[in-house]
């Protein structure tokens, strides 16, 4: 086993190594949440905390850990002798993100439960974290089926594993702690709440502090049993004292005045729920028992606040994470733990868990839109159009609900929310043959296989026969991510007009709802004499909103570079994830005008989408007493439909996915002609 680099040995990162602590301290915080730009020891901080935890007392031969003071009567490996425990080290158990669900919660064997009623359970990982960390590194990227695991065994400290009513239970109470790399896209609102505490973490910009983690670093990579050794004293002190304030934690007071301003500040900042206080009296407590004091102070409560509010205050995926730190001292003031205090304005910097309402990274509000908007609006009116210079980015409308979008057919791709695809999880549609370990049993099918077989296989008794050949894996249909390409006309026409403000906004409504089914998202752009990949696919969708609101507009329309380009990034994404089917939402008034032969090469770049077969759609940006319906033709082309602005406000949306996927059957028709 190698040496874990020296938790006393990190550099800066105050708060992530605070947070950690507090968790070592009272395990009941929670866990963490490290957020942060890769290459800033996020993960390195984790597993040098495995080494500082207490030893944990456990049944002598126990899988499952139980402890004997309290031994779990439901265990599987139960019933307990008294006697012969034993003494490990706290685990820490790493969950891969590619990780199957057997590996997580234990695999049953389904042969033996059937045939000989015997429950032969191997332990999985949520066995190995009991008492221990269970560590999810880049956790934004783990898949659905296992985040709605983890939030049962958090939610109720045990892990069920069910097989066609074969059902084992053991406990699974573990220390959560997940690192993730924002860029990646963001995490499920509910797997999000699980955690106590996030921390922000960044590269230090510092000189003489880079050059010591350097240093630092290099030594450990030399030597790593040499340079632990020389951070072994500052490791025993910091073992001594989170065992200390463990014994402490206890006899620590948190009084009425205390409660009070951790109410006040939950309210002020508007989180849901009650567990946003719940796990602030927790961290306000440790903080305490951690500088060796029997009373919880107005300090401990603002820390509390700034480690365990930020990540609750995220509503959706373009709200900024953070805490006004203003606002938090004037809640802690007015509240001060007495009666009858004056609510804080909920309006206030930073309050409610709004969208900012400024920046440059930031949609619009409605108020905005009735000024600056329009300001923006009129200077993009006044404009020159097609052929004009480069235009000042407008400011996106409010986003609105949208209906879904899904490609037609059936896929194979990751587990998402948008269109139909054969998954391991969804409703049974058949049975197979399994491929592999078996992991959904269908019943149904393999009483049916193994029945002709009972009299040649000497069957005696009430019990059925079963073989492994008999064994059937159920199909089941649920749904899938996609893949959704924006190809955005970013030209003068579309300026000139004042519809790029409204055109953004349907473009962020979409974004929203691609975050909400768990899809990866692209951005192409095309205006002057070319087209550029403002977005390469992401899972990302605040990334994308921000490159979509700073969008200069200018020029001429290139659209048959813009819709080259975007076939360029789908073959690319091919490669990469072959599973994974497009849908192409192309956002233009069809006028196109760069380059030579411009409407022609339009058309033949919008046949490729048409013969590879790729759902698509037109957004039709066309507006004024002439319409000359060339986003229609270019849909055409594209073997897609297409859309009016108007129409794709409100519930307008809902007309697409039967236009997409007639569409679909239409083309699939037509090939079969062929």
């Amino acid at each position: 086993m190698s040496t874990p680099y020296p938790f006393t040995a990190l550099v800066g990162q105050d708060d992530l190594r605070l947070a950690l602590l507090l968790n070592a301290v009272s395990p009941a915080v929670g866990g963490v949440l490290v957020r942060g730009e890769k290459g800033t020891a996020k993960s390195t901080a984790v597993r040098a905390l495995s080494a500082l935890l207490p030893q944990v007392p456990v049944v002598a031969g126990c899988r499952f850990s139980c402890d004997p003071a309290a031994a779990d009567a439901a265990c599987p490996d139960g019933p307990h002798d008294v006697g012969g425990d034993s003494v490990r080290d706290a685990r820490m158990v790493e969950l891969p993100v590619g990780a199957s669900e057997d590996r997580l919660v234990g695999a049953l064997d389904i042969e033996r439960a059937l045939a000989e009623g015997v429950k032969a359970f191997e332990p999985g990982l949520l066995a190995d974290a009991h008492r221990g960390i269970l560590y999810v590194d880049e956790v934004n990227l783990l898949h659905d089926h296992l985040v709605d695991l983890l939030l049962d065994a958090a939610a109720m400290g045990a892990s069920y594993v069910e097989r066609e009513g074969v059902s084992v239970r053991h406990a699974a109470r573990f220390l959560l702690v997940g690192t993730m790399n924002p860029e990646e896209g963001e995490l499920r609102p509910q797997l999000l709440d699980r955690f106590g505490l996030t921390v922000e973490v960044a590269a230090s910009r510092e000189t003489d502090q880079r050059v010591e983690v350097v240093r630092r670093r290099l030594a450990y990579d030399d030597d790593a049993e040499g340079f632990a050794a020389r951070w072994g004293d500052e490791e025993t002190a910091l073992r001594t004292r989170i065992v200390a304030a463990r014994a402490l934690l206890p006899q620590v007071r948190l009084g009425d005045g205390a409660l009070r301003q951790i109410a006040a500040t939950c309210a002020a900042f508007e989180v849901d729920g009650m567990r946003a206080d719940i796990v602030m009296a927790r961290t306000a407590t440790a903080l305490a028992a951690w500088a060796g004091r029997e009373d919880v102070l107005a300090e401990d409560v603002r820390q509390a606040a700034l480690l365990a509010l930020p990540h609750r205050r995220r509503r959706n995926p373009f709200d900024a994470p953070g805490l006004d730190e203003d606002k938090l001292d004037d809640t802690l003031e007015q509240s001060g733990g007495d009666e009858g205090d004056d609510d804080p304005d909920p309006d206030g910097p930073g309050g409610g868990g709004r969208p900012p309402e400024s920046g440059p990274d930031s949609p619009g509000t409605p108020g905005d839109q009735s000024e600056a908007g329009q300001e923006d609006e009129a200077s993009a009116a006044q404009a020159p159009a097609a052929g004009g210079g480069e235009q000042q980015a407008v400011r996106a409308a409010e986003p609105f609900r949208t209906k879904m979008l899904s490609v037609p057919g059936l896929g194979e791709g990751a587990a998402g929310r948008r269109s139909r695809a054969r998954t391991e999880h969804g409703r049974t549609t058949g049975a197979r043959r399994p491929q592999g370990a078996l992991t959904k049993l269908h019943l149904a099918a393999t009483v049916q296989a193994a029945a002709p077989h009972q009299r040649a296989r000497g069957r005696s008794g009430r019990g059925l026969v079963v073989r492994r050949d008999d064994l059937r894996q159920a199909t089941r249909e649920g749904r899938e991510g996609n893949l959704v390409l924006f190809v955005v006309d970013a030209s003068g026409s579309m300026a000139a007009r004042q519809r790029m403000s409204a055109v953004k906004g349907a473009v962020l409504s979409l974004l929203l709802d691609a975050y909400q089914r768990r899809d990866k998202v692209g951005l192409v752009t095309f205006r002057g004499t070319s087209a550029d990949v403002a977005l390469p696919p992401t899972s990302s969708v605040d990334a994308a909103a921000a490159r979509l609101e700073s969008l200069p507009t200018g020029g001429r329309t290139p659209v048959a570079a813009g819709l080259l380009k975007a076939h360029e990034v789908l073959r690319v994404e091919r490669l990469r994830d072959p599973a994974r089917r497009a849908l192409v939402v192309v956002v233009t008034d069809g006028r196109a005008t760069g380059g030579p032969e411009p409407v022609a090469q339009a058309g033949r770049a919008a046949r490729l989408f048409g013969a590879a077969g790729i759902a698509s759609v037109v957004v039709d940006c066309e507006s004024g007493p002439v319409r000359l319906g060339l986003a229609g033709q270019l849909a055409g082309e594209l073997g897609g439909t297409a859309v009016t602005l108007d129409e794709l406000r409100a519930e307008s949306i809902a007309g697409l996915v039967k236009d997409v996927q007639g569409s679909g059957s239409r083309m699939t028709r037509m090939r079969s002609v062929a």
